[in-house]
């Protein structure tokens, strides 16, 4: 079987793919990854056969306007004309010579979505975050006043297809792209028990379980109790990490910063306190009693996999939909404001206090282990094939 696959330049968006992608090139199916050259390396090591999109002219805004992407439907339209157009040639003549049997595409990498319509490809949505329908809509706070500005503004958003029509792509309503019904198949790496509202999703959508990789550099345990702060590769609040330094500054817990590509500056560090740009964070996981995190759906999938709690601090909407998921299951404390670094410290002492956070964790991270992983995504993705 031949494959196309796209995806968008995220890490939080390829890294969950690639041990399908391994899976399916193992069992002798090809897949043709459409990503960018940041993700080149990664991709072919997992046995894809990568294509560049970052010759095409175009910029991903989504990468800074994600907040943006989000709630403004005009905007997001934009977005998804200009970056299909600006691949639409090379995508174009790449799958007319490879005659795929099915796309794949990030669920927001719609422009996989688009040529899967034009060319009537069977069509498969890649879904790295919750998968969202009218009834867990909820989770990602869309209040009346943003489904009401949204219906008035589709008009509008509709009139900018014309582009794309005009290319033969036969779209008629911009929720003909972004939104996915119960006859979509999809695959969702979560297990059905964290996934919110899991019993109104059909058997079209394929629940495998967060991608977890192996430990590859132990890291030392050197306290009773060690706690792992990462907010991911950019941080909004500037001062957050110096908080939590002063938050732990005075205790004997064991606390490892991880600080992305944050320049923050650290001054009179003590030693409990460990800093470093990029850490194996399976290994500081894995020694962790609690997690605190920006709730990105893999680095919280990847916590509560080894069965640590969370202090959930997000900074985005997709983000706000994981902490409260946590939260409702116990596995957390969404830390919604944080007036002093004493705020942290008290979350982290109720978490270390109440054996509960621990066991809804666990109980999470057993769900997640119960899940067929790869093996049950590549057996859906061939079922399609034979339809």
């Amino acid at each position: 079987m031949k494959i196309c696959w796209f995806c968008i330049p995220a890490h939080g968006h390829t890294n969950p793919t690639l041990s399908l992608v391994k899976e399916m090139t193992e069992a002798g199916h090809e897949i043709y990854y459409f990503s960018f050259n940041e993700f080149k390396e990664k991709i072919e090591k997992a046995g894809a056969k990568f294509i560049s999109c970052d010759e095409q002219e175009f910029e991903m805004e989504d990468k800074e306007n994600a907040e943006r992407v989000a709630k403004d439907i005009v905007f997001s339209t934009q977005l998804i004309v200009k970056t299909t157009l600006a691949l639409d040639e090379m995508v174009n003549e790449k799958v007319k010579e490879i005659k795929p049997d099915l796309v794949v595409s990030d669920s927001v990498a719609f422009w996989g979505k688009l040529i899967a319509i034009k060319y009537k490809i069977p069509y498969v949505s890649s879904t790295t975050t919750f998968a969202f329908n009218k009834n867990s809509a909820s989770y990602m706070n869309q209040s009346i006043w943003n489904l009401a500005k949204m219906i008035f503004t589709m008009p509008k958003a509709n009139k900018q297809l014309k582009p794309l029509q005009a290319k033969g792509y036969p779209v008629k309503n911009i929720l003909d792209i972004i939104q996915n019904d119960n006859e979509t198949n999809t695959i969702v790496y979560t297990s059905k028990y964290y996934q919110p509202c899991s019993d109104t999703f059909s058997e079209k959508y394929c629940f495998i379980g967060p991608s977890i990789r192996p430990v590859e550099t132990p890291f030392e345990k050197t306290s009773d109790t060690t706690i792992f702060i990462s907010m991911g590769t950019v941080i909004k609040n500037k001062s957050f990490y110096n908080d939590c330094v002063e938050a732990f500054r005075n205790t004997n817990y064991q606390v490892i910063i991880s600080t992305g590509k944050s320049d923050t500056p650290f001054e009179n560090l003590p030693s409990h306190i460990q800093v470093y740009p990029f850490v194996d964070q399976m290994a500081v996981l894995s020694i962790s009693d609690v997690f605190i995190t920006h709730c990105g759906m893999n680095s919280a999938s990847e916590g509560l996999y080894f069965e640590v709690p969370l202090v959930l601090c997000p900074q985005t909407q997709e983000e706000e939909a994981v902490a409260i998921r946590t939260e409702e299951l116990g596995a957390g404390i969404w830390l919604k404001r944080i007036r002093q670094s004493k705020d942290i410290l008290e979350a982290v002492n109720k978490i270390l206090a109440d054996p509960t956070y621990k066991q809804s964790a666990s109980k999470i991270s057993k769900s997640f282990k119960e899940c067929e992983g790869v093996k049950a995504a590549k057996a859906f993705l061939e079922g399609i094939k034979k339809e």
